[in-house]
């Protein structure tokens, strides 16, 4: 790949201190852009990188906060092409872009000598990337404030942006100014969210058809496509049928780690008989409850220790419900060993367990140290980047912790957002939805995406599924993230005829 960077640097920011003109109180914005080549797709392209600093406003139009996006665009097209362009981002609430810039999207990758026992200490190594949609659509890839280089300025407050409904209008402001300034009317335009993103895309498709509902003024602006990745949109609970959406996923895990019969059994048939079985004889003894005869518990627990190799007993210890924290450490017990919650390929000891959700997760604690060093090293000696302040993946305490779901700062969530995308689509009858789920996800479950999808009003017609042998991010795996590459630039060719 030969890259020829052309850096132009506009103002300095430290998260504490803003460059502003001399004639006004505007402030001057950070730019950096650089010229590259590479191999996507199978076809050699040109395509410029630019990351640069938006500025949103309050109502009396003082800057209250600076977004830092990363764009891609490709060059070697006719001038006046209405190229797709898709807007990406993380989760969290309080994650950056990072997990979808180094491993999807981006045209440069981490890259793991084995992606489910990763290296966890330097030097990890970096890698093109021929999966990115960088061939088929432009990437704009967008970060919260408070979140990588994004920041709240002085004259803002944390509760503009820290919320559901303040987050999305953000973002919507931030998609409003990047078409506007690129001359972008008239592309075609995608939203791709992951985890909580999937909540954010929901939310801002909504939001971006305007009304006086919505953002207040007729914006009208309206999308090709969605595109959830791990979706999170149905945060209200669902009692006993949270157990039986994430039956499936828990088959494919003792599939997987071959706790049961794999004789001639691909990954798929344990899947749909944890499935079958979920729908119908264990729906029906989870809504017996204290009902249920004890033979029949009996009958329904060997049937489940068949499906997800936990023992009887320890099923019928917590009444036939097993929830993911207590599978992740059942399954392996036998081995020491604990399976990752947001990717059940990935294993540590039980023993030492910290306490932390994210830290000690099999998953999580083993492949972020690789993301962050690769990208802090890719931005700075490939992109030209140079910033003198810490590029924050997730921010749990300072963004997470104060998020407003729409009851109030850090009150915990009771909604199913899923809704918003039912009415978006709705609004705009050629809007299509792609719903992409790792089968190794314990988080974000597929039978959770398909339940919540089919629950929410969503016109299924417009709607199309698609599974992956991997997690929560269901491109992590040589395999997976090529599939799901075709399958995203299907989807785009698709939907933006």
């Amino acid at each position: 790949m030969f890259r020829f960077i052309i850096v132009s640097f506009l103002g300095f920011l430290i998260s504490s201190s803003l460059a502003f003109s001399e004639t006004n109180d505007v402030p001057v914005g950070r730019h950096f852009e650089s010229q590259h080549q590479a191999k996507i797709g199978g076809k050699d392209i040109s395509y410029k990188a630019i990351v640069e600093e938006t500025f949103l406003t309050d109502n009396s139009g003082k800057p209250a906060a600076s977004i830092v996006s990363f764009s891609y665009i490709r060059t070697d097209i006719p001038k006046n092409t209405n190229r797709p362009v898709i807007f990406v981002f993380n989760g969290g609430p309080g994650s950056s872009s990072i997990w979808l810039h180094m491993g999807l999207v981006g045209p440069r990758r981490v890259s793991f000598g084995d992606d489910v026992k990763p290296e966890t200490v330097p030097p990890f190594q970096l890698a093109d990337n021929p999966d990115s949609p960088l061939d088929k659509a432009d990437i704009v890839l967008f970060d919260p404030p408070g979140t990588g280089f994004s920041r709240i300025l002085p004259s803002g407050k944390a509760e503009q942006f820290f919320g559901v409904a303040q987050d999305a209008k953000a973002t919507a402001n931030f998609i409003k100014n990047w078409i506007r300034k690129n001359k972008r009317w008239n592309s075609p335009k995608y939203l791709m969210g992951e985890s909580y993103g999937t909540v954010r895309a929901a939310v801002v498709a909504k939001y971006l058809a305007g009304g006086p509902m919505g953002s207040g003024s007729m914006d009208g602006v309206t999308l090709n496509g969605v595109i959830l990745l791990g979706q999170s949109m149905d945060m209200g609970g669902r009692g006993d049928v949270s157990y039986t959406t994430a039956l499936p996923s828990m088959a494919a895990t003792a599939w997987y780690h071959k706790k049961i019969d794999r004789t001639g059994r691909t990954l798929e048939q344990p899947v749909a008989e944890a499935s079958a079985f979920a729908e119908d004889e264990y729906l029906a003894a989870l809504y017996s409850g204290a009902r249920l005869l004890p033979q029949e518990r009996d009958r329904i627990a060997d049937k489940l220790a068949q499906l997800i190799s936990l023992d009887p007993k320890t099923i019928i210890s917590h009444n036939l419900r097993i929830s993911m924290a207590v599978f992740s450490r059942e399954l392996l017990v036998d081995e020491g060993l604990q399976v990752g919650l947001y990717d059940s390929r990935y294993t540590l000891p039980l023993d030492a367990h910290g306490g932390d959700p994210v830290a000690d997760d099999p998953a999580m604690g083993q492949y972020v140290p690789g993301f962050i060093a690769t990208f802090n090293n890719y931005i700075n000696d490939e992109l030209g980047v140079e910033i003198d302040d810490f590029y924050l993946s997730i921010e749990f305490h300072k963004v997470n912790g104060r998020w407003n779901y729409g009851f109030g700062p850090g009150v915990p969530p009771n909604r199913n957002f899923a809704t918003d995308i039912a009415t978006a689509m709705r609004r705009n009858p050629y809007l299509r939805l792609f719903v992409g789920t790792g089968w190794y996800d314990l988080v974000t479950t597929a039978g959770k995406a398909d339940y919540v999808i089919g629950h929410s009003g969503i016109l299924l017609a417009q709607t199309e599924f698609h599974y992956y042998s991997s997690g929560h991010m269901p491109y992590l795996g040589p395999k997976s993230r090529t599939k799901l590459s075709r399958d995203l630039r299907k989807f785009i060719q698709e939907t933006s005829k």
